[in-house]
């Protein structure tokens, strides 16, 4: 039996998490995921809950899947950020819930009852599914999951007026559910390889359902800690921007820096980001030229060669 399952990154010192404890996060490459526990198998859990409702509740409906009976449950989260709804959640399973507050978190602590209910229910309502509208496989939870967002929606666009622009071997980084990726690799015959990179362990599982074209190669990693790539002769990207919720301009930052890392001399990068984003200096001091291409009130795509 797995003794102790840790879901996500508690602030320091709010909650005791038992050494041994083994990462379950979907958001941590290389993590045990909660789908993957046997049934009734793990002794206790803690949770950093998703915000999302259809997302937190499928976690913790998994995470009630995976204890065993009277199993420990440590579930906690900002309380304006889903951690007001944790108690309220966890009881409709069949959960007795204890509640405190601690610098501006709720952390509820419950037992696994000996038949929770509503567990089914919750883990199919936030369970992988087709979406007839975007044509693609999604989950809840993962980037744009039930939308094509304006950003890569914009690339696409500017990359289809271009005419044949990609060719040879390149990567999406941080590649979401594959929507960039399966776009350049209908309309891209002289691609030779599409290296496809993402955090997230459910978007990457969608990202394999949605390319499945056999250029495409798939990596669970985080584009900061380095890539095992060399010598692309082009990135695609939509890099994201957020961390824990709040704007983090270095997190694209870092997405800049391992693209020109990964590129041959001449390789090009083409970029959306947010109008607001202030990336025009880091493109100049890492690349070569740098064309801007088309701007909108909220979005500006870019290409840069190396």
């Amino acid at each position: 039996m797995t003794r102790y399952l840790l879901y996500g990154a508690p602030p320091t010192g709010l909650v005791a998490v038992p050494a041994g404890t083994v990462q379950a996060s979907p958001l941590v490459p290389g993590a045990t995921l909660l789908e993957a526990a046997a049934p009734g198998s793990v002794a206790a859990i803690t949770m950093v809950v998703p915000p999302g409702t259809i997302e937190r509740r499928h976690a913790l409906a998994l995470a009630l899947c995976a204890l065993a009976p009277g199993g420990e449950l440590t579930a906690l989260g900002p309380r304006d950020k889903g951690g007001a709804r944790i108690r309220k959640e966890l009881a409709a399973f069949g959960c007795a819930v204890g509640e405190e507050s601690k610098s501006h978190w709720r952390i509820c602590r419950a037992v696994r009852p000996a038949e929770p209910v509503g567990l089914e229910a919750a883990i199919a309502q936030g369970a992988p599914r087709f979406d007839e509208e975007l044509g693609l496989w999604t989950q809840p939870g993962i980037f744009s999951w039930d939308r094509i967002d304006e950003g890569s929606a914009l690339l696409l666009d500017v990359l289809a007026s271009q005419g044949s622009a990609l060719g040879g071997h390149g990567a999406d980084l941080g590649c979401g559910l594959g929507l960039l990726s399966h776009a350049v690799l209908a309309a891209g015959p002289d691609i030779t390889a599409l290296d496809l990179v993402e955090l997230d362990a459910r978007a990457l599982a969608m990202a394999r359902r949605n390319v499945t074209d056999s250029r495409a190669r798939f990596h669970w990693l985080d584009v900061r800690a380095g890539l095992p790539l060399a010598d692309l002769d082009f990135v695609v990207m939509n890099p994201p921007f957020h961390s824990a919720g709040a704007d983090d301009v270095g997190l694209g930052r870092a997405f800049l820096q391992r693209a020109r890392a990964v590129l041959r001399a001449g390789g090009v990068l083409w970029l959306v980001a947010n109008r607001h984003l202030p990336y025009e200096a880091d493109l100049a001091a890492l690349f070569a030229r740098v064309e801007p291409l088309r701007e909108t009130g909220r979005f500006k795509v870019a290409r840069a060669v190396a």
